[in-house]
């Protein structure tokens, strides 16, 4: 099946980088649920919110510090290598397709990325080194350093709208590819679940790799209830 295909669309979520080490968010005793991100109006509105945001996101940048891409995200940039997969799609934020060799604009993050912060106000990059000195040293997240505005990890945080150019790409890549091959994803996170389905009503050959079931695993032309690693390394050189 993958032979076949001329344009194959990537899709990831979680259960690839659990292999690395990240843990998933929604499995029981998950160490997200003790760290939740804060709501996005919440940490607009509330300098607190944004001190105990920032508190947590370098909470979590601690357990996961040294992840390296798994076999499931090297598996994809040798797909993208051999030309037949223009870009990965992914949920994920911790930039370990880019590790694995990906350049940026391979990678479509629906999620945005974890590994850096922007300024909600003009958009400036700022690196997390700085940021978090800043932090641990004024018990203060510091400002932006260009125009004095609030500066957030560079992800899309609950009642965050979606990146409107990462949507429009993912969608472009989903209604011209014949195989859509999903790995590590439940499935149940939208509006980026859909993306899948719609390869599916759109004609294309839809493939799931996934630890658990989901719900779109009756419509899948083929699924496999394993390890990520496991299959990629068997079928990807």
């Amino acid at each position: 099946m993958l032979q076949d295909a001329r344009i194959v669309a990537g899709f990831t979520g979680a259960g690839i980088s659990t292999e690395s080490g990240i843990p998933d968010f929604r499995s029981p005793g998950s160490p997200w649920m003790r760290n939740k991100p804060i709501p996005f109006q919440l940490f607009l509105r509330d300098p607190k919110a944004r001190r105990e945001a920032w508190r947590r996101k370098f909470t979590m940048d601690d357990l996961y510090r040294g992840a390296r891409p798994s076999a499931g995200h090297v598996g994809f940039a040798s797909l993208v290598a051999s030309g037949r997969m223009p870009a990965v799609i992914t949920q994920n934020i911790d930039g370990l397709h880019q590790e694995a060799g990906l350049a940026e604009d391979q990678v479509i993050e629906l999620h945005g990325n974890g590994t850096f912060a922007k300024c909600l106000s003009c958009g400036r990059r700022h690196e997390l080194d700085w940021v978090r000195y800043h932090f641990e040293r004024d018990d203060d997240p510091p400002e932006c350093m260009v125009c004095g505005g609030i500066l957030k990890s560079a992800t899309i945080s609950f009642g965050q709208a979606m990146p409107e150019e990462p949507m429009r790409r993912a969608q472009r890549l989903t209604a011209v590819c014949d195989l859509f091959l999903v790995a590590g994803s439940s499935l149940v996170v939208f509006p980026a679940a859909a993306f899948p389905a719609f390869a599916k009503e759109n004609g294309a050959r839809l493939v799931i790799v996934n630890r658990e079931p989901t719900p779109l695993d009756t419509a899948a032309d083929l699924t496999i209830h394993a390890e990520i690693g496991e299959v990629f390394s068997k079928f990807i050189a």
